[in-house]
């Protein structure tokens, strides 16, 4: 095949196959647009995930009359005017290219009056093609409006994901230029519903009160740090809030990092706020953040990807050091009254003080007859040998061997005696394993989680990502016990949940199933049985609950008909066995 130049439509879709990946990626470039237009209210309705229509409307200065037209040149743009300036660039865009990609690619019309100008424009192009260019009447401002995306290009159609997906990533992108611009009033419309609002006020965190809802913006803490300029690293700005140990998520992704207005994809600032954390947060646990760093423009370099969301900067180490010192050092400030109180102990030791403290401590072992004598019934009656063949018989097959129970220790553990030694069993992972095994069996036979109504309906405020996610999977949270009804544009009332939550608060629960749906996992298999190992782990015995006598052996005796009893359903120990032999050796007994 001989060499030859591409025609230009070519060129144009080629163009937007790295601009435009997603309908995500129309409207991140068309808000960027607004905002370097000096817009203060950002307005995006969307329709059938963003296939159907992207519409976003701005108060900005809008475009000139005689510059409309070549708005949608390839590389036409009024940001750059030289090459010095790509060395210092202030703006969100700069590339020249989204409106030309965008174009190539779909049905795009605009409406624009410029400042100052009496009358403005509109302008239709589809698929790089001008259809429509004439004055209009309309207010300052510009109103783009992008239909049938990637209408000429249906291999691009098939690799989209779910409505709900792409209505997800709208959201998420949108929450995140309302983040790194509070003064600006943003509006997010989805089919027909809003899905979110910013006031416009100014302060982040009333911006991150819509974001993470008034519940998750009561465990952050500001973070504020400036680093001076020395001879061998820049000026470093750092602000924002950070969560306190109390609130973690499963995944880095709600570690949010903006520079200098820029929404930004760096894993090792990721990692400066996840290693601020260290000792405080359990394994597979993440911090919740939004952090805004500050510094010279010409210390980092954002001409680095197409989606310029990946950026260079000059000297990496010295913006690692100050995210990590800034995020540390007020997670160390919000501690410092404990550290002048008394000692601080481990979580083990403080649950067995609480323990040995109790008025009503667990007896190793009830020597009176009438207890030995039941107790040995108990056993008599489950003895391996003893079990009756037919309908008569249990409903599960023995797993483990008679076990009997003999006490607890520190409030975590059962200490049990078998045919073969010691049993000891972990009271939260057995309990959880015999949980997760009785809602399986109930769900798997289309019986639905067991549900019992609440006195008085819990309310639940959510964020709109979250909201969205809720109303999503309606019918599925009612599959597992938990009646859900909106209460308000982003609140929801729970009137009945799953029977073995007794003990459990039912929005904290809500809100750990939801964080379970929108993860990025959720679009995989086992769904249902992540979200019923997780019911399980909240509604399990704690570690640090004291047991009576007659719970710890009613839990061991359905923990020997499990089908799995060794291990949670999280891959958790349940029971360490010590043979006798075992016992034996440590007390230097000849075997």
């Amino acid at each position: 095949m001989p060499i030859q130049v591409l025609p230009d439509p070519l060129v144009s879709q080629i163009a937007a196959g790295e601009v435009v990946e997603r309908p995500a990626s129309v409207v991140k470039e068309l808000l960027e647009n607004a905002l370097d237009a000096g817009a203060s209210h950002i307005h995006v309705t969307i329709d059938g995930g963003g296939r159907k229509l992207i519409r976003v409307s701005d108060d900005g200065t809008g475009i000139p009359a005689a510059e409309v037209k070549l708005a949608f040149a390839r590389h036409a743009t009024s940001k750059l005017q030289t090459v010095d300036d790509l060395q210092a660039i202030t703006t969100l865009g700069f590339r020249g290219e989204a409106l030309a990609s965008i174009a190539s690619v779909s049905r795009i019309s605009m409406t624009t009056r410029y400042r100052g100008e009496p009358a403005g424009t509109t302008i239709r192009v589809e698929g790089g093609n001008l259809v429509k260019h004439e004055p209009a009447g309309s207010p300052a401002g510009t109103i783009i409006s992008v239909e049938n995306l990637f209408y000429n290009t249906p291999a691009r159609l098939k690799f989209l994901k779910k409505e709900t997906t792409e209505k997800r990533h709208i959201v998420t992108l949108v929450m995140r230029y309302a983040m790194a611009y509070p003064q600006v009033r943003f509006s997010l419309e989805q089919d027909g519903r809003e899905a979110f609002r910013s006031s416009g006020s100014g302060q982040l965190i009333d911006v991150l009160a819509h974001v993470l809802g008034l519940d998750g913006v009561r465990d952050l803490l500001p973070v504020e740090l400036a680093a001076a300029a020395t001879d061998v690293a820049p000026a470093v700005n750092v602000s924002g809030f950070t969560s306190t140990p109390s609130l973690s998520r499963s995944e880095r992704s709600h570690i949010a990092l903006f520079i200098n207005g820029r929404w930004i994809l760096d894993s090792n600032l990721t990692y400066a706020v996840v290693q601020a954390y260290q000792g405080l947060l359990k394994p597979g646990r993440y911090p919740v953040a939004v952090l805004m760093i500050g510094m010279s423009p010409q210390d980092v370099d954002v001409n680095v990807h197409p989606t310029k969301a990946e950026v260079r900067f000059r000297n990496p180490g010295a913006v690692f050091a100050a995210v990590q010192r800034a995020v540390r050092r007020v997670l160390v400030d919000s501690q410092r009254p404990d550290l002048h109180g008394s000692p601080s102990h481990s979580f083990e030791a403080t649950v067995q003080k609480s323990y040995w403290e109790s008025q009503s401590p667990i007896p190793a072992f009830d020597n009176t007859d009438d207890r030995v004598a039941k107790r040995r019934q108990r056993a008599d009656e489950d003895d391996l040998t003893h079990f009756p063949e037919g309908p008569g018989g249990p409903a599960r097959p023995r797993t483990l061997p008679v076990l009997r129970v003999i006490g607890q220790v520190g409030a975590m553990y059962i200490v049990t005696e078998g045919p073969a030694g010691m049993y000891l069993i972990d009271q939260h992972n057995a309990h959880q394993r015999v949980l997760y095994e009785e809602l399986m069996e109930a769900y798997a036979l289309g019986a639905g989680v067991p549900q019992q109504g609440v006195t008085v309906p819990y309310t639940v405020d959510m964020s709109a990502s979250e909201a969205q996610t809720v109303e999503q999977h309606l019918d599925l949270l009612a599959t597992l016990g938990f009646s859900v009804e909106p209460f308000g544009p982003a609140t929801f009332a729970i009137r009945a949940v799953p029977v073995i939550l007794k003990q459990a608060e039912p929005d904290a629960v809500l809100r750990g199933m939801v964080e379970i749906l929108a993860s990025k996992r959720s679009d995989a298999g086992g769904l249902e049985d992540r979200l019923i190992t997780y019911i399980c782990g909240c509604a399990a015995y704690k570690a640090g609950q004291i047991l009576s006598p007659d719970d710890m052996q009613a839990l061991v005796r359905q923990l020997e008909r499990c089908q799995s009893p060794m291990v949670s359903p999280e891959g958790a120990t349940t029971i360490v066995h010590m043979s006798g032999d075992q016992l034996a050796r440590e007390f230097s007994r000849r075997v």
